[in-house]
């Protein structure tokens, strides 16, 4: 569980570091094509075969560009001018968007109060970490819009995998190999359109985008994978708690960047939030069951309460 916590919370140290060398878009795309090489040769050497159903396929390109293509551009973007940090903590309330999306298609009926409050706290720990009201240079407006918008966006791609693609058969390798094959080439599709930069070839550059490629990415979704099998989701989604906290602490060594009281009570409201989100309701009364109100956990699971970092895969329902 700790090791995993620690690929996962290195993700955005990586990201800063090939960002010296890399634009956001190349970046991305090499990192999708590491990663998805890696599970594909692992999946196919144990003879599997990846899904070839249309619509199936058309659930694995929306989960792609929700959960990969979209929040992953917009974190190296975000890094441009921003610190890895708070890119983590942001990150850290990807569950407050993923329970919020998972209302708001349908898979979830009940939020409880804990999970409510959960939600309200998450914000004010954006907010807090964000400071519009200070002079600190840690990040740029534009970056924090960059590092919601991909929480959003990663955050929703849980509700949206536990609502059309859990269940449904398909190998967790086949179905997290596919997924990260389809966002590289989305990723490869927007090339024309957010351009290319001459590459910086640089020695700490190039190490950490393969790192972020082939461990943060690939191998990290392979240990989810084993964890979730052995363990179940719900111990596999406790690594965010760590996670977010080893984002920090990386960045504060490894790159000098600040730990000002905003961004410790920032971190420390996630922490809180992510505690509450996975906090079950109350089971529903009888007459309300017995109208056909479900009374236990939602399809999505522990997905619509607690993701894995930004920087791993989703390789199946309930599993950062």
């Amino acid at each position: 569980m700790s090791g995993l916590s620690l690929l996962w919370g290195s993700v955005f140290l990586w990201i800063k570091i090939s960002g010296y060398g890399f634009s956001p878009v190349e970046m991305v795309f090499v990192r999708l094509v590491l990663g998805a090489a890696v599970l594909m040769a692992i999946g196919l050497a144990k003879g599997l075969r990846p899904p070839r159903d249309k619509a199936l396929l058309g659930h694995m390109a929306m989960a792609a560009l929700l959960g990969n293509a979209v929040p992953w551009l917009l974190f190296a973007q975000g890094e441009v001018h921003g610190s890895s940090n708070i890119a983590g903590v942001v990150s850290g309330t990807g569950p407050v968007w993923t329970l919020g999306a998972a209302v708001v298609l349908g898979s979830e009926k009940r939020l409880g109060a804990a999970r409510a409050w959960g939600m309200v706290v998450g914000l004010l720990g954006v907010v807090l970490v964000a400071a519009p009201w200070g002079t600190d240079t840690h990040a740029s407006t534009g970056s924090i819009v960059c590092f919601v918008l991909g929480a959003i966006s990663f955050g929703s791609s849980f509700a949206y995998v536990g609502r059309f693609l859990a269940g449904r058969g398909i190998p967790v390798l086949m179905l997290a190999g596919g997924q990260l094959t389809i966002a590289a080439v989305l990723t490869l599709l927007a090339v024309p359109f957010l351009g290319l930069d001459a590459v910086e070839w640089r020695t700490d550059s190039t190490v950490s985008l393969i790192i972020l490629g082939v461990v943060c990415t690939g191998f990290a979704v392979l240990l989810n994978t084993v964890i979730i099998t052995k363990d179940g989701p719900a111990a596999a989604a406790t690594v965010i708690y760590l996670m977010t906290v080893v984002s920090v602490v990386l960045g504060a060594v490894f790159l000098d960047e600040s730990l000002g009281w905003t961004v410790l009570l920032g971190t420390a409201a996630v922490l809180v939030a992510i505690a509450l989100l996975r906090r079950k309701p109350a089971p529903a009364p009888a007459a309300e069951a017995a109208a056909g109100e479900p009374a236990a956990e939602s399809r999505t699971g522990a997905s619509a309460q607690v993701p894995p970092a930004a920087g791993a895969a989703r390789p199946v329902a309930g599993a950062k």
